[in-house]
């Protein structure tokens, strides 16, 4: 095959130098190439794929939360209770089983004088917060 001096675009396709005075260079092994640029290409999107997942994970911690809090919020709804309760304040919810009705009241399991009623069982201890969404209280915050 002869390659001709007036098309200077094959000579970039071939593997030597075509002129005299041309640098000398080495045919670059693509294969290698490629495979660098696929392996850094994996480790990039392995990082943005474990940053997204870190997202991700924080975003359905938020999710769970807050079907927490509706549903603590339903359940409190449908609970029986004679005040008007105020955002900020902690209150517990018992299961009355004689009426078979959640029950809302101010007193904790710890405070009553003469015991809990007949029939009733703690279920938790809820508190008010300012969007009108009730949060379930864990109970070691109750002794702080």
């Amino acid at each position: 095959m002869r390659i001709e001096d007036t098309d200077p675009a094959r000579h970039a396709g071939i593997e030597y130098p075509m002129e005299v005075g041309a640098p000398v260079f080495a045919p670059i092994k693509v294969v290698e190439e490629k495979d660098k640029a696929v392996n850094v290409a994996r480790q990039n999107a392995k990082l943005e794929y474990e940053r997204i997942m870190e997202q991700a994970e924080v975003l359905m911690k938020q999710a769970r939360a807050l079907q927490s809090r509706l549903d603590a919020t339903e359940m409190v709804h449908a609970a029986k209770f004679g005040f008007n309760p105020i955002h900020g304040k902690i209150y517990h919810l018992y299961y009355d089983s004689r009426n078979a009705v959640n029950v809302l009241i101010q007193n904790g399991p710890k405070e009553w004088s003469c015991g809990i009623p007949d029939g009733w069982n703690y279920s938790m201890a809820v508190k008010k917060l300012g969007d009108s969404t009730w949060a379930v209280i864990e109970e070691d915050a109750l002794t702080v």
